[in-house]
């Protein structure tokens, strides 16, 4: 048994996002296990979450969601391996998995569920904790990561949207490009608004006049005209 308070507490730091110690999901039904790992993560320093089976951990996730699991493969009932898919479902909580098979094909199937890591028992407090604590870390990544896609996406949405904004300004009014960027800027600071909600003001107004005008005449022919 390690006593060296230290070693456990490597690598052991909360993520800068959280304001708490980071709350950890462990899911094994082999009592001695699940007793050995959550003791080795509390005197770590972080929040741990027992369960017993899939089956539970559901339900203690419903009153506590956790930062990250570490999920036995085989287990009575639900799979560790079903259970990561419920996870994911639940907020994309990030997991690893624990088995007892070395088996490189658990591990091939373990990487194609999203798994963060893979551990062997029987595994070692030293060994533990710092998967978690680089679990962690690597999820904070993603999340970034996937954080940063969303606004560059927005960015370009936003883009494509004054463009086309401009681009009507200029069909209508005979402006050039930009004067019809200025435009939609000044129009925008003056109501103190964003310039991307302005442009989507500007394409929904010329949405519903091309709608009208359609419904007005909707085989694209003159109207009126007498007989000859």
């Amino acid at each position: 048994m390690i006593t060296d308070e230290s070693l456990l507490r490597v690598n052991a730091q909360p993520r800068k996002s959280l304001e708490r110690q980071p709350r950890v999901l462990v899911v094994d039904d082999d009592q001695v296990i699940l007793f050995t790992v959550a003791d080795a993560l509390r005197r770590a320093g972080y929040e741990v979450i027992e369960a017993a089976s899939a089956e539970e951990a559901l339900k203690r996730i419903e009153e506590k969601q956790p930062d990250i699991a570490l999920l036995d493969v085989r287990m009575p009932g639900m799979s560790g391996i079903d259970l990561s898919r419920h996870l994911r479902e639940k907020g994309e909580i990030p997991f690893l998995f624990l088995s007892a098979f070395d088996d490189s094909d658990i591990v091939r199937l373990a990487a194609g569920k999203g798994a963060l890591g893979y551990l062997v028992k029987p595994v070692l407090p030293q060994q533990i904790v710092p998967s978690i604590a680089a679990g962690l870390a690597r999820a904070e990544e993603i999340r970034e990561l996937r954080e940063s896609g969303s606004k560059l996406r927005q960015i370009v949405r936003s883009a494509q949207q004054a463009s086309m904004a401009a681009g009507i300004l200029m069909e209508r009014n005979g402006l050039n490009r930009q004067d019809a960027i200025q435009t939609l800027r000044s129009y925008a600071r003056d109501r103190r608004q964003k310039l991307e909600d302005v442009a989507g003001q500007f394409l929904d107004a010329a949405e519903l006049l091309n709608t009208h005008a359609k419904n007005r005449n909707p085989t694209g022919g003159q109207s009126g005209g007498g007989a000859t």
